[in-house]
């Protein structure tokens, strides 16, 4: 049985000790192609899909925590399908651990947790999000418990999916 949050141990953590962060492309309306790759912008809505192009640049990614540090800032999403950022969004890939859609999504809700210290006086630019600390469940050597996230994750995707069960009464 999985241990409760509120019995772990958390430590604080700057987010580029655990993450890659690397930029998204700007791409203007008037250069992008009608087509079927998703486009993620600095939105807070569509899992950040603000259009769909049909050409890939160099910010082509999967599998991929997307964070806006522009527009609806801090709110980011998880792309385990192939798409563009623009350059209002940052892509984050964890160092020390495979990327992993469990994880990710964990990570989202952790980094959300510091969106309302963030306004229009004290903006999320690149540097900060790079020192932005984030709280996260540590093992016995001080490390991320990546293992519990994920486990976590899982846990309450399960639990979703018998609620659903439930309900059509399957």
């Amino acid at each position: 049985m999985l241990k409760p949050l509120n019995s772990l141990k958390w430590v604080a953590f700057a987010i580029d000790e655990i993450f890659t962060i690397s930029a998204g492309k700007r791409l203007t309306k008037d250069s992008m192609d009608s087509g079927d790759i998703p486009f993620v912008g600095a939105s807070d809505s569509n899992n950040g899909i603000t259009n769909w192009i049909g050409t890939a640049n160099t910010s082509f990614d999967r599998n991929v925590l997307g964070v806006n540090y522009n527009g609806s800032v801090v709110e980011n999403f998880y792309h385990g399908y192939g798409c563009v950022f623009s350059d209002d969004v940052k892509r984050l890939h964890l160092k020390y651990y495979a990327d992993n859609k469990y994880i990710l999504l964990f990570f989202k809700t952790v980094i959300l947790q510091q969106k309302v210290k963030y306004t229009y006086g004290y903006k999320f630019n690149g540097q900060r999000m790079e020192r932005q600390k984030i709280l996260l469940p540590v093992d016995e050597g001080g490390n991320p418990d990546y293992a519990y996230m994920e486990q976590y994750g899982r846990n309450l995707m399960l639990q979703k999916y018998q609620q659903y069960l439930n309900y059509i009464g399957a």
